[in-house]
């Protein structure tokens, strides 16, 4: 029989939406009683080979080119003035440029505290700013620096930023709707201390920076000076979090965009085009408009192959095998492995997070039995490995326990493995039967970086604890 579905993990300010895998109790694995079994072969490496940047309207339609593999995750981008070309950014501080976009630098080695979620270009297109997750600012080409907020504890962490027409100041944005204002960014008010049903997760200024918006993951619009509120989608139950917001020229209408590439528009603000929703829809991470209200991309961050090898990601593996733990579940991040209603290249067709994660760990050596349920692979770790607090520092390879305890599938509602694990904390993962996807086609994506501790309003469900092979 199949069991009634659990609430939805809600990647809130990433670009997932990821379905909790119902793990079925009638098809597990082995007991922890048993002994360690020989691990299993592996599968073959695989990739999904999708464009990066999807286009819409009057927009350059060629694909970027990257360098692969990439050691962190592509998250957020920023256009031109003109439209004709942009920047992406990953969470380690590169910078990729397409078009006419200039290079003007990147964080390159240099070891970050927290990952880079955030970018805004100066007006003309010569410079550019990364925002990190604590707050830091880092300037480039002719955007000045105006402060951050680096070094200061924060309530929640920073989602989003926001230039001045001017290039002469920016806000920051944190999930509690927190605003920080910079240079001649003038301050207009908050969220911060507000009640409110979903995280912040972006901002766009209004075109002469006398105000700005700021958009929850439910699609709830706030509006701050002169930003006109045109309506919004808290009440519509959209079945993703939105993920980015772009203004045209005139302020007066905006467009969103949501984790399963659903664009939705308000004022006069026009849709040009989304992705639809069939078995090989991809996550989004980011809207990025062409300035002129005509057309826009959606960044998806599955595109390329990753290594997950940033240097900014500081914390060491605990086991030698940990890096081919990560090289399994980099090998294969793509929309759909396989066909049919939760089937899936790593056990029979049912739902298979906790079927991945055991996959996984078996590339390494590791003889874990291929369990079907998550809370076995605490029961697992508590025996032959380590099972830690969710307020301990996982490392690479090891398994993140969503939900309340191992007792059952209400309580152990998903797992995946973590692949970067940066200084302030916050923490990348792979995780298998994830999404955006129909219930059934779902796929190997990417998930973060967020902070473990916020993984209830980030995620939409805490995490019990981690599990090290």
């Amino acid at each position: 029989m199949r069991l009634p579905a659990v609430p939805t993990l809600r990647r809130a300010r990433s670009w997932l939406l990821a379905a909790v895998p119902l793990a079925s109790v009638l098809t597990v694995g082995l007991g922890v009683g048993t002994p360690r079994p020989a691990a299993a072969a592996p599968l073959s490496a695989h990739a999904y080979a999708g464009g990066g940047m999807i286009g819409f309207g009057n927009v350059n339609l060629a694909a970027p080119t990257m360098p692969q593999p990439l050691s962190s995750p592509v998250l957020v981008g920023a256009a031109t003035p003109n439209g004709g070309g942009y920047w992406l950014a990953s969470a380690d501080g590169g910078v990729f440029t397409s078009g006419n976009a200039p290079f003007e630098g990147s964080l390159g080695d240099l070891a970050l505290q927290g990952p880079i979620i955030a970018m805004a270009a100066t007006p003309d297109g010569k410079g550019y700013w990364l925002a990190g997750l604590d707050g830091g600012i880092f300037s480039f080409g002719d955007a000045l620096f105006y402060g951050s907020m680096g070094g200061t504890r924060l309530n929640q962490p920073i989602v989003g930023m926001a230039a001045t027409p001017d290039g002469k100041g920016y806000w920051l944005v944190a999930a509690d709707g927190g605003v920080f204002s910079f240079g001649d960014a003038r301050f207009f008010g908050s969220m911060a201390g507000a009640a409110l049903n979903d995280p912040i997760v972006a901002m766009a200024a209004t075109p002469d920076g006398k105000g700005y918006w700021l958009v929850g993951a439910d699609g709830g619009i706030f509006t701050f000076g002169d930003a006109g509120y045109f309506g919004s989608w808290a009440t519509d139950d959209l079945p993703d979090p939105v993920v980015g917001i772009v203004v045209g020229p005139d302020g007066e209408g905006y467009t969103v965009a949501t984790a399963d590439g659903v664009v939705l528009a308000l004022g006069d603000a026009q849709v040009y085009g989304k992705l639809s929703l069939n078995p090989d829809a991809t996550p989004v991470s980011d809207i990025i408009g062409n300035g002129a209200g005509t057309g826009y991309w959606l960044l998806d961050p599955e595109a390329w192959t990753y290594s997950f090898a940033s240097a900014s990601a500081t914390a060491e593996p605990r086991l030698p095998d940990s890096s081919a733990i990560v090289a399994a579940v980099a090998s294969q991040i793509e929309p759909d492995p396989d066909t049919g209603y939760f089937c899936n290249p790593y056990g029979p067709c049912e739902e298979w997070c906790a079927l991945f994660a055991t996959w996984a760990w078996r590339q390494a050596g590791i003889p874990i039995p291929s369990y079907a349920f998550v809370g076995y692979i605490s029961s697992w770790a508590a025996r032959y490995g380590a099972l830690l607090p969710p307020t301990a520092t996982p490392a690479p390879g090891d398994a993140v326990l969503y939900g309340t305890g191992p007792q059952n599938v209400y309580t152990a509602v998903h797992v995946a493995i973590v692949t970067q694990v940066w200084p302030d904390g916050a923490i990348d993962t792979v995780d298998g039967d994830s999404g955006p996807g129909r219930t059934g086609w779902l796929s190997v994506t990417i998930n973060g970086p967020y902070l473990p501790a916020d993984s209830l309003a980030y995620n939409g469900v805490g995490i019990y604890a981690f599990a090290q092979p």
